[in-house]
């Protein structure tokens, strides 16, 4: 199976039923991966019990709906994690896959990505799937196993797309600079990923 990065958005109706989810309401979501690359669909409770025993997904997990807030209008401002991420995504060059993963680690630190499963293909090529807390949006990440050697130059480059100056510079965030370094499993490799499911 080719990989491939994308945002699959969370329905906010029933794909069988087509009720509207309830803010809070537990639902069922599910990928199934085609010529057309990954499909979601969104299940409420009911729904689930029915289509589960004979649906053939590449990846199922369980949460709970969360009604987005209202757009806010906001100033300009800096490139932040989650922007850029989601403007690298849609580009969709290969060149970033490695700026990706380290992204995706970056949110995925400060809770707001969490992973939901991880996936190995035949080929030996690992798939990360993660969930935004807020919108419900599933972000499919190649992990590209980086080493120590690459590691390095992609920490730079993701600070100086986010504008973050290295050490010793005085608009570096601590956090933001904890995470751009990718931590210790960024760099060999996450050999404990978290649960599947995270209530």
């Amino acid at each position: 199976m080719a990989q491939e990065w994308d945002i699959k958005a969370r329905a906010d109706s029933c794909s069988e039923c087509a009720l509207e989810f309830a803010d809070r309401q537990v639902c069922f979501s599910a990928l199934t991966f085609g010529e057309e690359g990954y499909l979601r669909r969104d299940f409420c409770e009911g729904c689930w019990a029915k289509v589960e025993p004979g649906l053939s997904a590449h990846s199922v997990w369980q949460g709970a709906f969360r009604m987005p807030p209202p757009p806010a209008e906001e100033p300009l401002k800096k490139e932040t994690a989650e922007s850029l991420l989601r403007r690298l995504m849609e580009d969709d060059d290969p060149a970033q896959n490695n700026v990706r993963y380290i992204l995706a680690v970056m949110l995925e630190r400060k809770k707001m990505l969490v992973e939901r499963d991880v996936k190995t293909d035949d080929d030996g090529d690992i798939t990360r799937f993660y969930e935004h807390r807020k919108t419900g949006e599933t972000f499919v990440i190649p992990d590209p196993r980086l080493q120590l050697d690459a590691l390095e130059e992609t920490q730079v480059q993701v600070m100086e797309m986010l504008g973050v100056k290295p050490k010793g510079g005085e608009e570096t965030p601590p956090d933001e600079q904890q995470a751009a370094n990718g931590g210790d499993d960024a760099a060999e490799g996450r050999k404990d990923p978290p649960p599947a499911f995270d209530p």
